[in-house]
């Protein structure tokens, strides 16, 4: 892993993962892929490894990020989807050449094309979009209650009333401002 660079935020759902590589969206911005060769590290964490990657290649990955965000958004608000968002998904699904194999352990990967080409990769995420935007897995699509994320993400909780993209930054960040809120409002409760 590149050093200097902040973390990847890694979830269970490959899509809304990839979505999280732009966190803070409303407030200080916070890219997680700003070079090509940090996007390949996020496709090898994410068991999609490819060779390399080009400037332009980061830039449809991005166009791809951005689109599978905003029909997302649009879902998880039960709102019509973008029609350019879902041609750009439609467009990076069909473009790839992935396919999937079963493991000796029994588990799902990706095998991308012979050339391990970043169009693969991003067929496969865009693929993943598809089947949690079109409701076909047990789950559903919320944003962030963080005002300043409000990223979309994948509730797969049994109450599927799940608040936060990530507890650990912003349900953490959330329920730390609260707790300072209410010390503020009542010191003698803190002696």
């Amino acid at each position: 892993m590149r050093t200097g660079f902040p973390d990847f935020r890694l979830g269970n759902v490959l899509a809304t993962s990839f979505t999280g590589t732009l966190s803070e969206r409303h407030g200080d911005a916070v890219e997680r892929i700003p070079t090509p060769q940090r996007l390949v590290d996020w496709l090898a964490v994410n068991g999609l490894a490819v060779d390399s990657c080009t400037t332009a290649q980061l830039d449809r990955a991005r166009e791809l990020r951005e689109s599978i965000h905003a029909a997302a958004t649009a879902a998880a608000l039960q709102e019509a989807l973008p029609a350019s968002a879902v041609q750009v998904i439609n467009d990076c699904s069909a473009q790839g050449r992935a396919a999937a194999v079963l493991t000796p352990e029994g588990k799902r990967r990706w095998r991308l094309g012979s050339a391990s080409c970043v169009e693969d990769a991003l067929g496969v995420i865009a693929a993943d979009a598809i089947s949690i935007i079109a409701g076909e897995r047990d789950g559903i699509l919320a944003l962030c209650a963080s005002p300043t994320c409000q990223a979309a993400f994948f509730d797969t909780s049994q109450s599927r009333t799940r608040k936060w993209c990530d507890m650990n930054t912003c349900g953490n960040r959330q329920k730390k401002a609260r707790f300072n809120a209410n010390q503020r409002k009542n010191p003698r409760s803190a002696e």
